[in-house]
């Protein structure tokens, strides 16, 4: 599948696995092909998430990525659930935090020194590039294209969809944007 993705969507690949290595995740996650995504300049993503008024509140999306992290990769969604069984997830986090440091449950204090070799990409990350791989088959696109990466992280629950979606970009509003008519779809 590799071998279709355009080079913008392979370096979103290659940067998600920088994205990982320098949080010291033993693998790729969706949330790190977010990250990368975000990282990008000129190509389709960009654009997009430029024209749906992301381009300056690229830090705040980071934030948020941070945010959930700490929750343990949580979304608001299933935080709230446990919260109706009175599980209070911010509780915890503190807690824990409170006796091994900030970031203690986010995986963030493993050093990246200590995974050796290359980072496999974890369920949520494969699930996300197998949706790229139906969303440009869905536009009848021949490659797959970083447009397609962020497509596909839009259309699956949890944290990178949450983060979006709070910040105005959902599937609907990509596909709009890239494939919609006229003036704003992107060529």
């Amino acid at each position: 599948m590799f071998e279709r993705f355009t080079k913008d969507a392979r370096a979103v690949v290659k940067g998600a696995v920088e994205q990982a290595e320098r949080a010291g995740a033993p693998r790729v996650d969706a949330e790190h092909l977010l990250l990368a995504l975000l990282e990008r300049e000129g190509s389709r993503a960009s654009f997009a998430l430029t024209a749906l008024g992301l381009g300056e509140r690229r830090e705040s999306v980071r934030a948020a990525v941070e945010e959930a992290r700490r929750r343990v990769g949580l979304s608001r969604a299933e935080a709230d659930a446990l919260a109706g069984l009175g599980i209070d997830v911010s509780e915890i986090v503190a807690r824990v935090e409170e006796l091994h440091g900030i970031g203690a449950l986010s995986g963030g204090r493993q050093s990246a020194a200590s995974w050796s070799g290359r980072r496999p990409f974890g369920k949520e990350a494969k699930d996300v590039l197998v949706g790229a791989l139906r969303a440009a088959m869905g536009h009848r696109d021949r490659r797959i294209g970083d447009e397609h990466i962020l497509m596909a992280l839009t259309a699956r629950p949890g944290v990178p969809a949450e983060v979006l979606a709070d910040h105005g970009v959902t599937y609907e509003s990509l596909s709009r944007v890239l494939y919609g008519a006229g003036e704003a779809a992107a060529g």
